[in-house]
């Protein structure tokens, strides 16, 4: 099973998820206020999450390491999940880079 990106519609507002093969979502995306632009974020992921200069990588305040994948103005494309280490984060890193280009996006209502 490869990758996809889910669309969700919830009250007028929009919002994705890129996930993994096996079902695990590795990037969230903000909350926009229109489907193109999400559809806009979406190929934002594509194009920049095979870059690895764009992928910022963080610290919680309680210790978690995460990213966040940026737009060349800077701009977040998209957050992932808290991880138990580093290198789990830098999985999930490789993990958006394989997924991204050509994931299939999928239409959800919540």
């Amino acid at each position: 099973m490869a990758g996809k990106f889910e669309l969700i519609s919830k009250k007028g507002k929009f919002r994705f998820n890129l996930k993994a093969s096996n079902g695990q979502i590795i990037l969230t995306s903000e909350t926009y206020e229109s489907k193109a632009s999400a559809k806009t974020g979406i190929n934002s992921v594509k194009k920049n999450g095979v870059t690895d200069a764009r992928f910022d990588r963080r610290e919680s305040k309680s210790g978690q390491p995460y990213f966040v994948l940026m737009a060349v103005n800077k701009e977040i494309i998209g957050t992932s999940q808290m991880y138990a280490s580093k290198a789990n984060m830098e999985n999930g890193i490789q993990s958006v880079a394989r997924h991204a280009t050509d994931a299939p996006v999928v239409e959800v209502e919540e």
